[in-house]
């Protein structure tokens, strides 16, 4: 499930593309949290889940994300052009829990990066200050891992196993998917040949993790240098349609499904573009035009409308509460 490729190696705006592969409906909704609002960690909904030491903050940023199951937030990026993504994961293992540690329910997982840091290495750093916990959601745990990356094309993977944090980070980590682990995945694609693509490479082709990272990164490296915005995102979107599951693909008992929705994201330009695959269409918000400091309201929009198109930025709505 879910595919994340990161286009850091052009001229004009760092740019990032999903996908988001789930058995049902997320109940995505675009949403802006404005910078200062107090956050809670410890709590899902209306259920405590870290009784003890949750981990409380004020975000720094504010953020435009899509949330998922009105718990936290799946995919997103703030005013400073920091980007985090949640893909899923088997082995993720957060470790016994330890009560010095301020505890994170792991739907906040990526909104905790998105509120506090500017940048990859601010990310990774605030990692020492918080230790998610593992959280159930519609029958499921959240056995996540993260990708994020910022507006001068830094980029880090960040993986929990066997109750470990695991970080892979440099700039050239620009694919990810699912399963196997971050590492293994590098070396199942170093078994590829495709230093002469051709239109006869061999190339996987399959709705497996595995294939989908190693099709990514082979249409990845071959990206033109695009023209203007309208092309970048065009191209990174093309990728990201390249590796979605199609409808009745052939899943497994659990780890392989129809794609949801598709996002891109321009960190340069602050535009967060979004595809649901039941819509015809692709709409588009900028964060610039959204008021988004302190005292601002919640606003949010909800993409399930066939009627949506293009440039959505004036359709958000203030909510009377913040989701999470």
């Amino acid at each position: 499930m879910c595919t994340r490729i990161l286009w850091n190696t052009n001229d004009l705006a760092v740019l990032v593309g999903r996908t988001m592969d789930w058995p049902q409906s997320t109940d995505p909704v675009l949403t802006v949290l404005p910078a200062g609002m107090q956050r809670d960690g410890g709590v899902v909904g209306r259920e405590t889940v870290v009784a003890e030491n949750p981990a409380r903050w004020t975000s720094r940023y504010a953020s435009m994300v899509t949330s998922v199951y009105g718990l936290g937030s799946a995919d997103g990026f703030n005013e400073k052009g920091l980007s985090a993504h949640m893909l899923y994961l088997t082995a993720t293992d957060f470790g016994q829990r330890d009560p010095h540690r301020p505890g994170l329910q792991a739907g906040l997982w990526a909104q905790y990066l998105l509120d506090n840091a500017a940048t990859v290495a601010e990310a990774v750093a605030a990692m020492d200050d918080v230790q998610p916990v593992m959280v159930e959601a519609h029958g499921r745990k959240a056995t996540v891992h993260l990708a994020v990356e910022d507006a001068s094309g830094d980029s880090a993977i960040l993986e929990f196993v066997d109750g470990e944090l695991h970080v892979h980070h440099d700039r050239d980590h620009r694919i990810m998917t699912n399963d196997p682990r971050y590492e293994v995945q590098l070396e199942l694609l170093a078994a590829h040949d495709f230093s002469s693509p051709s239109s006869d490479t061999p190339l996987p082709g399959n709705v497996n993790p595995r294939d989908r990272f190693a099709r990514a990164a082979y249409y990845a490296s071959m990206l033109p240098e695009p023209a203007d915005q309208r092309q970048a995102v065009a191209s990174i979107l093309a990728i990201a349609r390249n590796v979605s599951v199609p409808f009745g693909a052939p899943y497994r008992d659990f780890g392989i499904y129809n794609t949801e929705y598709r996002t891109a994201t321009d960190l340069t330009h602050r535009r967060y573009y979004f595809e649901l695959t039941t819509s015809p269409n692709v709409i588009w918000a900028d964060l610039d035009d959204i008021p988004h400091g302190e005292g601002a309201p919640v606003m949010a929009l909800d993409p399930d409308d066939i009627e949506l198109a293009g440039n959505v930025t004036g359709h958000f709505q203030p909510l009377a509460t913040a989701p999470f």
